[in-house]
């Protein structure tokens, strides 16, 4: 494996957790948001991840064996929540609304496991990094 696979792949791991970042504070500002349906209340998003792991895999946006893709994002099937609001212009003929179905406490467990992950991958740049400028110093003596 050489150093640019290193670099490739702890690369396409932060590019996923930021979209896992992205998607969880898209929820977060959408926590509070009410629909006329469950249809039209807001779902949360989560993002699909891919191992590849085969060449038939390799796409224009990911070049190295080994790394991860964002093969979708799909909404959570958690139920959304029915209020009683009829002083609300969402409210449908019976006076409920629906709120999103996003839970805080699990977006925020969400942000907190992106952060370490995308954090873990900077230590993999970090040391390859560090490792090649050993054998850069080994060279010269």
């Amino acid at each position: 494996m050489s150093i640019n696979n290193i670099f490739g792949i702890a690369a396409s791991a932060m590019n996923a957790q930021m979209v896992r970042m992205n998607s969880t504070a898209s929820n977060m500002a959408n926590a509070g948001t009410v629909g006329s349906s469950p249809d039209d209340a807001f779902k949360a998003k989560r993002p699909v991840f891919e191992a590849l792991l085969k060449q038939s895999q390799l796409t224009q946006g990911s070049q190295f064996i080994g790394g991860v893709k964002i093969s979708g994002m799909i909404d959570d099937t958690a139920l959304n929540k029915k209020m009683h609001d009829p002083g609300n212009p969402l409210a449908d003929k019976d006076g409920f609304v629906y709120s999103s179905n996003v839970n805080e406490v699990t977006e925020m467990v969400e942000m907190m496991g992106a952060a370490r992950s995308y954090q873990n991958n900077v230590e993999v740049v970090n040391t390859a990094r560090e490792l090649m400028m050993r054998t850069l110093d080994i060279t010269k003596a």
